[in-house]
């Protein structure tokens, strides 16, 4: 019974700093970009302030679930045996790599994984959806507002405005993406919280989103200063926004976990390619093309690596 609670305590630690240190840089990677020259713990009050009231909405509204009802068909195991701690250990040294995998794919998979086929579909339909909305989005702002941003220097007066902007629609953003991916990390504690649990993970992963702030990101961070002009704040405004978006249709869609890494390379891809063609970027086709295949190429990546690991997990569990 100790073993188990101690495998249980840690795979929600590690599964803590996987998950901040992998998705919350897809989702505060242009923020951090555009916000360069601002001290981190700035940064991290306004994220920190954010991830606490969405955690406590979510304890008061759906009975202790923090998970927003996203881990109903996800069983606490029990006992817990000791690899189940292998998949945030997995994803640690992947996000090392800076391969942007999925955690949901490669943490709740460990779980259920008849519930595998359900978040494959929404994910690639999260893809589909974010990659075309992009296309469709930058083919009517690229000649107008994005060419301005890459062209004209952003000027104090409209960088004020731009700050209140980027500030609100990087809020709205952090909050859907933290309703989605707050089943990954919370999976291995008791579905229904009590208080005092409730108050050691927030300490935990407040702690944790603060290292993340102060190194200003990781290695997948670079997948977000490789696209177009990210560092403007005027457009990480727009990529926020949309972002944002496409994850709040899909959290009223159903409460299937998604991956919301599919749904950030979406949009990422979406929006490089509608920016190259009106923009008449020829020479950087190739290249471009080149390095959203590789980004597809990572993800998928992180599917089938999931999906090796819940066979080695079964056949493991079966033989011991």
């Amino acid at each position: 019974m100790i073993t188990s609670q101690i495998v249980m305590y840690l795979g929600f630690i590690l599964a803590s700093y996987s998950v901040v240190g992998n998705d919350t840089i897809q989702t505060l990677g242009t923020f951090l970009s555009s916000n360069q020259r601002k001290k981190w713990w700035i940064l991290w009050l306004f994220a920190g302030s954010i991830l606490t009231i969405t955690l406590l909405y979510g304890w008061v509204q759906f009975d202790g679930d923090v998970s927003y009802g996203r881990l109903e068909k996800y069983a606490l195991p029990e006992p817990f045996a000791w690899y189940y701690i292998l998949p945030p250990l997995i994803l640690m040294l992947l996000t090392r790599t800076g391969i942007p995998v999925s955690t949901s794919f490669l943490i709740l998979t460990f779980f259920n994984e008849k519930n595998l086929m359900n978040m494959v579909q929404k994910s690639l339909l999260g893809y589909i959806v974010a990659f075309v909305v992009a296309i469709v989005v930058y083919a009517l702002v690229s000649k107008t507002l994005e060419k301005r941003f890459i062209n004209t220097p952003i000027t104090e007066k409209e960088n004020k405005i731009w700050v209140i902007l980027q500030w609100v629609s990087t809020g709205f953003l952090w909050s859907q993406w933290l309703i989605q991916d707050f089943a990954n990390i919370y999976v291995y504690l008791p579905r229904q919280l009590d208080f005092g649990i409730l108050i050691i993970s927030l300490i935990i992963i407040l702690s944790l989103l603060a290292y993340i702030m102060y190194k200003r990101g990781g290695a997948v961070q670079n997948i977000v200063k490789s696209k177009t002009n990210t560092v403007d704040i005027r457009s990480a405004t727009i990529i926020d926004a949309v972002y944002g978006i496409v994850l709040f249709f899909f959290k009223e869609l159903s409460n299937i976990p998604m991956s919301t890494t599919w749904v950030f390379i979406g949009l990422l891809a979406g929006r490089e390619i509608a920016i190259n063609f009106m923009l008449h970027y020829k020479d950087r086709r190739k290249s471009m093309f080149k390095n959203l295949g590789m980004d597809l190429a990572k993800v998928c990546f992180g599917l089938v690596i999931s999906i090796v690991l819940v066979f080695v997990v079964k056949y493991m569990s079966t033989s011991i």
